[in-house]
């Protein structure tokens, strides 16, 4: 409870921060938001020329997009100074966080706050609620309480890959994160059915990189769509799985770290 309250103090600091240039906020937020109704027209335009992409109708991969913008903006608002951390390693900045009484993977994903993640959250939740309440689902207590487990699950899929490939940087010694931007872009093809995709793409999405349990798996399940719903049953193992390799990758990184060296 105590490194929980410590996260939320540090993040609070720097949001407020961030609320100092409320003009700058407000813009970035408008166009997070912006960037979301493009993808609908988008979406909107697609389908006005095919009824369904391999049985996935409109509403279905509007649900897939939200799904992907929610844990985008969970990572952005809350884990945004993870890409920081090629810059922190290059500067000798976790020097600071070595002595500190708190552990250095929350440090460094604290120093930042993105303020167009709450525009992420907000748009990808109404996406997400619009898909569903579109879609014939015959909803149960047991049903939404695992919806919701889903949901979470893919989240942390999400942080734990940007933190994964963010550490990188620790054998790369590189001030951009450019490696880990490259992969970030790779999960851009989640946002659409992984059935559309050649059985390569597939297994990169589906298994070295699980993009496709943030969005594609618990979604088909919820759904019913698909031949291998069942699949998305296993997002939270993937959460799970996911979360234990970032971390091991952060520790063998750090344990490498030697500095600056002045």
């Amino acid at each position: 409870m105590r490194t929980l309250r410590l996260y939320r103090r540090l993040l609070g600091a720097h949001f407020r921060s961030l609320l100092e240039y409320e003009a700058d906020f407000l813009i970035l937020a408008a166009a997070t938001v912006l960037m979301q109704v493009i993808n609908i027209v988008f979406l909107s335009a697609l389908f006005a020329k095919v009824p369904a992409i391999n049985g996935w109708t409109f509403w279905s991969v509007v649900t897939m997009f939200g799904a992907v913008a929610l844990a985008e903006g969970v990572g952005s608002l809350f884990f945004d100074g993870m890409w920081s951390l090629a810059w922190q390693i290059n500067r000798g900045e976790l020097d600071y966080f070595l002595v500190r009484p708190y552990p250095v993977a929350l440090q460094s994903s604290s120093a930042a706050v993105g303020i167009n993640g709450l525009s992420n959250i907000v748009t990808g939740g109404l996406m997400i609620g619009a898909g569903l309440a579109h879609s014939d689902i015959a909803w149960t207590p047991w049903l939404a309480a695992l919806g919701v487990l889903l949901l979470i699950s893919s989240v942390v899929i999400k942080v734990a890959i940007n933190l994964a490939t963010n550490s990188a940087c620790f054998w790369l010694s590189s001030p951009s994160p450019m490696f880990a931007f490259a992969l970030h872009q790779v999960g851009d093809l989640a946002r659409f059915p992984l059935s559309i995709y050649p059985f390569a793409l597939k297994a990169v999405l589906g298994l070295a990189l699980p993009f496709a349990f943030i969005s594609f798996f618990p979604i088909a399940y919820l759904l019913d769509t698909g031949s291998a719903t069942w699949v998305g049953l296993l997002t939270p193992v993937t959460a799970a799985y996911c979360l234990g390799v970032a971390v091991l990758v952060f520790k063998r990184g750090l344990a490498r770290y030697e500095s600056a060296g002045n």
